[in-house]
């Protein structure tokens, strides 16, 4: 029996955590028909955003780790495709595997489509139709030169159609001919999963004197919501507001970025009022078994990051947007999810629309919670077809 060799490229957050769904249906499942290479490319190089993840998560240590840092997009980018180059010439791969929409991502794709090694892209699809973000133009890109296309949402399957993918395509795949599958998410996996351990396993909202559904929780970290001051001032005014009409606290988990920049960006007296509130807790990044306490014991969330988007809906949670778009439009056409940008009277009417008529009715849209089982298993079957 042949052994598919994948090489698996991570470098962000979120990914670092979609690869543990993968990691674990192969340990699980697969052990005897997958050998999973992981490449780290560093490009979240903080101990306490990559390293506790690996630890918690139960991924398997990296094989290799580009260091590669923070830099420009190009920078960043062309270091990683030397990296991954050189790896992918050494270890020859079946198949790399690549997460969402970061620049390790088009890295990873740029790397093997020029070596003629299959991708295999999980979040195949997604759209914000904002070509203005770099994360559009990545997944745009990875798409385009993947040969097994892994789209977690109907809507997601139905944009690689509309933008020329064909369904009824027949194996062999490659980047020509490549396949496109509606299989579930696997944040949905790992939701279901680390979130019957979490409360076994995490004390925080204890520790943070946080009450279940007592709380909101905000996320930021965008660079358009962070490095533009009218949006960034904007979106603190809200929150301050909200703090004051809610008697509930308000926690923001952020990136030390982010942190450094609200001295920075914010107008002296929305500061002032942040540092001075007893009800908005600034705090540091949260690991993901915390986040998932926070997420499920939250009344609502409200954040910039498409990852907690769906993490709230996992959890059956209000979801306030602060970007213009989304990439999952079922959250906000099931009325789950309000898009309110960065507009300040928004943002609070969003809330105070939640606050006054919670959401009841969440319905599946993710899968059945077996996405990356799924996934191994059309990697593997397709493996000895590939052209």
């Amino acid at each position: 029996m042949k052994v598919v060799k994948i090489v698996t490229i991570i470098g962000a957050r979120p990914q670092i955590i979609k690869a543990a769904a993968l990691s674990r249906a192969i340990r699980l499942k697969f052990s005897d028909e997958i050998n999973e290479v992981i490449v780290h490319t560093g490009q979240h190089y903080d101990e306490n955003m990559s390293q506790v993840f690996f630890d918690e998560l139960e991924i398997p240590r990296p094989h290799y780790n580009l260091q590669v840092g923070s830099a420009s997009h190009g920078v960043q980018t062309a270091r990683m495709i030397e990296g991954i180059e050189q790896i992918l010439m050494v270890e020859k791969p079946d198949f790399i595997v690549l997460y969402g929409d970061t620049n390790s991502t088009l890295a990873g794709a740029v790397s093997a489509s020029k070596m003629h090694i299959p991708v295999a892209h999980i979040e195949a699809g997604l759209r914000s139709f904002n070509k203005s973000m770099p994360e559009e133009i990545n997944r745009i890109l990875c798409d385009h030169c993947s040969t097994l296309l892994f789209s977690p949402t109907k809507t997601g399957y139905n944009n690689l159609l509309n933008e020329g993918f064909k369904s009824d395509n027949l194996a062999p795949y490659n980047a020509d001919n490549p396949a496109v599958y509606h299989c579930g998410d696997v944040m949905y996996d790992n939701s279901l999963y680390f979130g019957r351990l979490s409360d076994s396993k995490s004390c925080f909202l204890k520790e943070n004197n946080l009450e279940p559904n007592g709380f909101i929780l905000c996320t930021i970290h965008r660079d358009n919501n962070t490095d533009q001051t009218e949006r960034l001032n904007s979106i603190f005014r809200a929150l301050i507001e909200i703090s004051r009409q809610s008697n509930q606290k308000i926690f923001i988990p952020l990136h030390p970025r982010t942190s450094k920049l609200l001295a920075k960006n914010l107008q002296t007296e929305v500061h002032a009022a942040l540092m001075s509130s007893a009800s908005i807790v600034i705090a540091p990044p949260a690991s993901f078994i915390e986040m998932i306490q926070l997420e499920k014991n939250a009344s609502v969330i409200i954040t910039d990051s498409g990852g907690v988007q769906k993490e709230a809906y996992f959890f059956d949670k209000p979801c306030i947007i602060l970007r213009p778009e989304t990439e999952w439009k079922e959250i906000v056409e099931a009325g789950t999810a309000i898009i309110a940008d960065a507009e300040e009277a928004a943002i609070i009417a969003a809330w105070k629309t939640f606050f006054e008529s919670p959401p009841k009715n969440f319905p599946k849209i993710f899968g059945d919670g077996n996405a990356a089982e799924f996934i191994i298993a059309e990697i593997i079957k397709n493996s000895n077809s590939i052209q």
